[in-house]
């Protein structure tokens, strides 16, 4: 295969196919803290002048209202103009969003230096002028589109079965200079309702909503199952970021999913298998579902690793790109059914400080891509997986806050047009839901998932010739044990 890459299959395939050749926040109280600012000077304050400042400067300034003073200059500034506009929106708080540069999960973060990610602190406010409390995020204030969708109560088993519906109540507030009790009364029915429903999701919670934009709500937006004489194939894809410390959660087993959800074929990545596991854990992993094909890393160990687990057994299978120098992280398994090559893939991380970002920009998207169109000579394509980029200002709950965040930069976000959209590969999700905000991956810090703050980073692509076939493109936010949720595609064969 041109690579040193561990492969574990656990039923045979036939490598007689194309797949065998190359190819702050801040609630401040109105008066200044002892030694600080009034808040007539702060508004006073040129921001031009601010971006001048050097960093002391900015951090002598910043810890004068109680905002924490640490990172670049940009985010230092960023802060400052956050809190400034905080205070003339009159919320009387700043809400500091996750600003996870490189996405880094909590058990890598911890031992990385301080300072040295792009990520904002968590801010305190200050109560009676001298104790800091950590301040309760109140989501969906001024100046966003309030949506409220219609729940509909269901067992997990009729929630394919129930029609859409439009939303029955939308709200927009314009007036920014006063909190009126609407908003308040509003933003507590909010709240109150993610606490009550357990559905966060279902709250838009978007910094920059546009006009017509809905939370999403799979109880509501699946479309009816299909007919028991419609012949069909049921996908799913999840990031599980490890595998041994998901199936030790009691809340949720991988059998326990697929007899929910009865898919065909399972993909994961980020598994952070070694290879000396995959074959302990391959025999207890799932009943009825025979073949699986594992791929680890074999340049970091316990990192990376992806699977397909399927109770068909695919035509033949292959593992990375065929190219050594992307093949030692174990980021791809391809396997090719009667109508289809599914590929299950984990796209590098562009990093801290976007170290990466090159690497993956220039070498892994156009090689992935130019993959993908060699194997669609042959019959279509489905890529699914993390495929680390948000593509829309919509698939990212702050888009402003994360535009040098690694997996929503512009090159990112370029490159995934110009090496998989623009090839003729349809983001099926996307299309489904043209207005829909649904997100796959959440922050472990700052409870990123029960406030919604979220991006959308796992994918079906589909090619285009099969684009009408696709039945059902759903996410599964329900299902915790991971910092990603599952994905699934129901596809007409």
């Amino acid at each position: 295969m041109g690579s040193k890459n561990a492969r574990h299959s656990k039923s045979s395939a036939s490598s007689s196919s194309p797949l065998s050749s190359p190819a702050a926040k801040l609630g401040e109280p109105e008066s200044s803290p002892k030694g600080g600012i009034s808040l007539d000077e702060i508004l006073e304050i040129d921001l031009d002048k601010v971006e001048k400042m050097t960093v002391q400067q900015l951090r002598v300034k910043l810890r004068s209202v109680g905002i924490p003073a640490k990172g670049s200059k940009n985010e230092l500034v960023s802060a400052w103009k956050e809190f400034v506009k905080s205070k003339t929106d009159g919320t009387g708080y700043l809400e500091l969003d996750d600003h996870e540069s490189s996405r880094k999960k909590s058990n890598e973060s911890n031992s990385q230096k301080a300072g040295s990610l792009p990520c904002r602190e968590h801010v305190m406010t200050r109560s009676s002028g001298t104790k800091r409390t950590k301040r309760k995020v109140e989501e969906s204030l001024i100046g966003h589109n309030k949506v409220e969708i219609n729940r509909m109560g269901s067992s997990a088993q009729d929630e394919q079965s129930i029609e859409y519906h439009e939303p029955i109540a939308k709200r927009s507030i314009t007036k920014k200079r006063k909190v009126s009790s609407e908003v308040i009364s509003m933003s507590s029915e909010a709240s109150n309702s993610v606490h009550s429903s357990g559905e966060p999701w279902t709250i838009l919670t978007h910094k920059k909503p546009q006009k017509g934009w809905v939370a999403y709500n799979p109880k509501i937006m699946r479309p009816p199952p299909l007919a028991g004489d419609i012949k069909h194939v049921k996908l799913m894809s999840w990031n599980v970021n490890g595998l041994r410390a998901l199936l030790k959660l009691e809340s949720l087993s991988a059998l326990q999913l697929a007899r929910r959800e009865d898919f065909d074929v399972l993909c994961l990545q980020e598994t952070k298998l070694q290879e000396k596991d995959v074959e302990a854990i391959r025999n207890t992993l799932l009943e009825d579902y025979d073949h699986s094909f594992w791929t680890c890393s074999v340049s970091k160990l316990g990192y990376s690793g992806t699977a397909i687990i399927s109770r068909m057994k695919p035509l033949s299978v292959r593992y990375g790109l065929g190219i050594s120098d992307h093949d030692t992280e174990g980021r791809l398994v391809t396997a090719e059914f009667d109508n289809f090559y599914l590929l299950s893939g984990y796209v590098p991380n562009s990093g801290d400080g976007l170290k990466r970002l090159s690497y993956r920009i220039t070498e892994w998207d156009p090689c992935l891509g130019n993959y993908l169109k060699e194997l669609e000579k042959y019959k279509p394509v489905i890529l699914t997986g993390d495929l680390n980029c948000a593509h829309q200002e919509i698939d990212i709950h702050d888009p402003a806050g994360n535009k040098r965040s690694a997996g929503f930069t512009v090159e990112e976000r370029q490159s995934f047009e110009t090496n998989f959209l623009n090839k003729g590969f349809v983001d099926t999700f996307r299309t489904q839901h043209p207005g829909v905000v649904g997100y796959t991956y959440w922050g472990y810090r700052h409870g990123g998932r029960k406030a919604n703050k979220g991006w959308r980073l796992d994918y079906f692509l589909v090619s285009d010739c099969i684009a009408d076939k696709v039945h059902d493109s759903y996410i599964l936010p329900d299902v915790a044990g991971s910092d990603h949720c599952p994905i699934g595609l129901i596809l007409k064969l």
